[in-house]
């Protein structure tokens, strides 16, 4: 779908411009807006990348594992790798601030590139960037660590109001009813 709409727009301005659709894709890196999505995309995503890690690296140093054969692979007997598969709080913790980055992210991932093709301005549209990605950074800060409520929920609130305001320029922008 995402390709579609981007070809469809290099099409567009292609016939206007008599362009060829990959000179308006190399136009689209050289876009600063677009340059700017990517980047705090990039920080956003391997933000979330890390918290795969840190949650394996919670699991072998708290000995709390999913699978037998996990427990074993880390020194348990066969005997003894029942009493390691449990829960604990810390590993739990880590998942569900992982499970809350895959419920944030992918959509500022989805709305954001089309919120970078929207033209917005470059000053809004990093403000929008950058309220994000700081937002995403600050909420696992808070959960993690963990800091007292409500800071967690602002958190969260305002990286959703930074996803939903570029959502709105976006349907405002190419709303065709």
């Amino acid at each position: 779908m995402l390709y579609g709409y981007v070809r469809g727009w290099c099409e567009e301005r292609s016939r206007a411009q008599r362009f060829t659709p990959d000179l308006e894709m190399s136009e689209l890196f050289d876009n600063e807006v677009f340059l700017a999505y990517s980047t705090y995309s990039t920080i956003v995503l391997l933000k979330m990348l890390l918290m795969g890690p840190l949650t394996g690296y919670f699991r072998v140093t708290r000995k709390v594992f999913v699978n037998p054969e996990d427990a074993r692979a880390h020194g348990a007997k066969d005997d003894d790798a029942r009493k390691y598969l449990r829960t604990d709080p810390d590993v739990e913790r880590v998942r569900r601030c992982h499970q809350n980055d895959l419920e944030n992210i992918v959509p500022f991932i989805g709305i954001g590139v089309l919120y970078a093709l929207s033209g917005p301005d470059l000053s809004t549209a990093l403000l929008h960037f950058r309220i994000f990605a700081g937002s995403r950074i600050l909420h696992s800060i808070a959960y993690l660590l963990p800091l007292p409520q409500p800071s967690r929920g602002l958190c969260w609130l305002v990286g959703l109001g930074a996803t939903l305001s570029m959502a709105y320029r976006v349907l405002k922008t190419g709303m065709h009813f």
